[in-house]
């Protein structure tokens, strides 16, 4: 039976279908290891260490984001597109290209960020016992703009276990394993924040090995063909992208760093972790599918990008909702699983479930844009969402904390991906959500 099924089915159907489900798998390994590193830092930490992990922790994604330069997506792009057509010699260059770029400028942000620490911590969070932990995790930001940069370029040669293992799982489950050795020993808040950038430096250097390997690039020539501008005029509009989603995604913690203390900021991401799960099913099945845009597209089978479109969407709401549906029915439950006093943040992980289960089944559009040269579009939307973001998290962070916060971010994330729906649909003449109730073929 099972052999019937996948005879009936294309290679490009067959292709989601097997990596999806193999992402998949991954992506849950990668959630329980992130929850087993939250769980080790909130039950023998507490609130307070979770806090001081998770603002260290964007100021590092904010650096990180900033040092890929938009080169993760841009290479994901590039390399999907050139691969596809067997330019090695072309993947090899743009490869080599964004190193020479990222590599001294990741430096350059490592120094800026540890020189500035005690400013950060003490006029950005008014809290000065956060600068030994700001300079620590500044030692991470090369090494994990580096994982980031080797993953998508493996993911951009469908290497889709490989991207998602060091993607996803690698970090979290090595520095999983680490934390619940040293922890017996060491009860410190700085201990999360030293054994995350360890891992980091450990995987950024095996993920690179392992995309040398797959790719063979060690064996290419190439020519000098393409030139900077070029390359950037594609990856620094998606830097601006990547950089206004991040802000869309972190800047309830930085505001609520502000205003607020460090357990309600504890309280507020693991709220927040869990409510993610609503869009783990969307990672895996647009990791497979992201690339195919690209392919499809570079090779002008627009009939062929349009259905696998529709398969995608269809198939992350249906993903999707069972786990948003298990999240409204036992949400005190699940938060008291990290310690009862997580339970405060009831409200806001409904919240912010419903707002990135919305974000989930509509990402088919902004996945699309990317891979298709509309990158300037998903820019111009992502920092319009961003500035909203700024605008409600400042006037309700105060006065709400962590409700507001949470609040904040849903309404901007609904927003942006209505408004990338709304394009995508007058650019392609395709829905890029879907709903059964309203569907006629659910």
């Amino acid at each position: 039976m099972k052999l019937f099924f996948f005879n009936k089915l294309d290679n490009n159907l067959k292709e989601i279908f097997v990596g999806s489900s193999l992402a998949f798998s991954l992506n849950i390994l990668g959630l329980l290891c992130g929850f087993a590193f939250t769980l080790f830092i909130t039950r023998n930490l507490g609130a307070d260490a979770m806090g001081i992990f998770s603002l260290s922790y964007t100021v590092l994604v904010i650096f990180v984001v900033i040092g890929r330069l938009g080169f993760d997506t841009a290479l994901l792009r590039f390399v999907a597109d050139y691969s596809s057509t067997n330019r090695w010699d072309l993947v090899k260059e743009v490869y080599l290209k964004a190193l020479k770029l990222i590599i001294p400028f990741c430096i350059l942000l490592t120094i800026l960020l540890f020189c500035c620490a005690p400013y950060i911590a003490k006029y950005v969070f008014s809290k000065e016992h956060l600068t030994i932990y700001i300079k620590m995790i500044s030692f991470g930001i090369l090494p994990l703009v580096l994982l980031s940069i080797n993953a998508e370029c493996l993911r951009g040669i469908k290497k889709i276990k490989e991207f998602v293992f060091f993607n996803k799982v690698s970090v979290l489950l090595v520095g999983t394993i680490i934390l619940s050795i040293l922890i017996m020993f060491v009860k410190e808040y700085y201990l999360p924040i030293v054994v995350y950038v360890i891992s980091t430096v450990f995987m950024s250097i095996l993920c690179w090995i392992v995309w040398m390997k797959k790719s063979g690039l060690s064996r290419s020539s190439y020519n000098d063909f393409l030139k900077y501008k070029n390359i950037l005029n594609v990856s620094l509009p998606m830097l601006l992208t990547n950089s206004s989603i991040l802000i869309l995604s972190w800047m309830d913690t930085l505001i609520l760093g502000i205003f607020r203390t460090e357990g309600e900021i504890g309280i507020y991401n693991v709220a927040m972790k869990v409510s993610t799960l609503t869009g783990i099913a969307m990672y895996a099945i647009f990791s497979i599918t992201a690339p195919k845009f690209a392919g499809l597209y570079g090779l002008g089978d627009t009939k062929e990008l349009k259905r696998v479109f529709q398969i995608s969407t269809k198939t992350v709401f249906w993903t999707s909702f069972p786990v948003l549906l298990i999240i409204f029915l036992i949400p005190s439950f699940i938060l008291g699983i990290f310690g009862s006093a997580f339970k405060a943040g009831v409200f806001a992980l409904l919240i912010l479930s419903s707002g990135y289960f919305i974000s989930a089944i509509t990402s088919s559009a902004s996945w699309l844009l990317e891979m298709t040269g509309r990158q300037n579009i998903t820019m111009i939307i992502m920092l319009m969402a961003t500035v909203l973001n700024i605008i409600l998290n400042i006037c309700l962070v105060p006065e709400y904390g962590v409700n507001g916060a949470a609040l904040a971010t849903m309404v901007s994330l609904s927003l942006a991906s209505l408004a990338m729906v709304i394009y995508t649909y007058k650019s392609f003449g395709l829905t890029a959500i879907y709903w059964p109730f309203m569907n006629k073929d659910a």
